[in-house]
């Protein structure tokens, strides 16, 4: 069975497909035909952000494509800066708006600070429980199918757990192998979050790790395919992306299965901690752990 056509359940019920197509530096132009393509391909789930500037786009390649909106899952975040109620139900709106959407699968909150606070003491608790209040209420009117957070640590999961109505569903990281943040998934799991890993590649960089390639090749996989593979095996939604037809199907393509021992290895690999020229973004540079 491929991998497109299966679901993780989240703890509201909806039904979420196990990958997710990327967006993330794709300009609003250029993501037409990406989304058009992955789609066509088979992917029922595309991720996008405010911060993107790229979900009008978006919305118009899932309109290009073969297939009913209602069988696109169709996700993306509450910019990271929006810490009002207020601001956070008009960036609600304007986001089903320039999509062109009725209604949106799941948003989820960006970061749990501002990029220009990122990383710093100011966990902005109250900022966070306003904007999911914002989310809440979107939530209840049908407007969106499920929210959840991103960038989120265990702290500022506890922040909405404890504080707000509706439970988070996901929390969206960066996990990749040699780079995993198995606490924070261990407590998300325990508390019944799904956890959507991001940049499954570490950006590019993990194809160019030798000691990677090689267990590939014993798989007779790509390195790509055994990045994503080693993400659903525990337990987690990797959101690959390309803009390569070729790299769109065969990211999808991944249904082999990596022995115990070797997951073992790619646990307890050496951190990448260079992500080319992506290194300069904040979310390379945190901890989750």
């Amino acid at each position: 069975m491929s991998i497109l056509t299966e679901h993780y359940t989240l703890s509201n019920g909806v039904k979420i497909p196990k990958i997710a197509f990327g967006t993330w530096l794709v300009e609003d132009e250029q993501v037409i035909q990406p989304v058009t393509d992955a789609i066509n391909s088979g992917y029922r789930h595309i991720d996008t952000a405010q911060a993107y500037e790229n979900e009008h786009g978006v919305g118009e390649g899932i309109r290009n494509s073969n297939v009913a909106r209602e069988d696109i899952f169709v996700t993306t975040k509450l910019a990271a800066e929006v810490k009002a109620y207020e601001e956070a139900e008009k960036a609600i709106n304007q986001s089903l708006e320039t999509m062109g959407v009725d209604y949106l699968d799941m948003m989820i909150i960006h970061s749990p600070q501002p990029w220009a606070d990122f990383n710093s003491e100011n966990r902005y608790f109250e900022g966070n429980l306003e904007a999911w209040r914002a989310m809440e209420e979107a939530y209840n009117d049908g407007k969106i199918r499920a929210i959840g957070v991103s960038n989120f640590g265990q702290e500022d999961l506890e922040n909405i757990l404890q504080n707000g109505t509706v439970k988070p569903v996901v929390n969206q990281v960066l996990a990749h192998i040699s780079n995993t943040p198995f606490n924070l998934i261990e407590f998300c799991q325990k508390n019944d979050i799904l956890v959507e890993a991001y940049s499954p590649v570490a950006h590019g960089e993990i194809l160019n790790n030798q000691e990677i390639k090689d267990l590939a090749e014993k798989y007779n996989v790509s390195t790509a395919q055994l990045s994503i593979r080693y993400c659903l095996q525990l337990g987690l939604l990797p959101l690959p992306k390309s803009e390569n037809p070729d790299h769109i199907r065969s990211n999808a393509e991944v249904d082999f299965e990596i022995s115990a021992e070797d997951m073992d290895k790619l646990k307890h690999m050496e951190r990448i901690k260079d992500y080319g020229d992506a290194s300069g973004f904040p979310v390379f540079e945190q901890d989750l752990n």
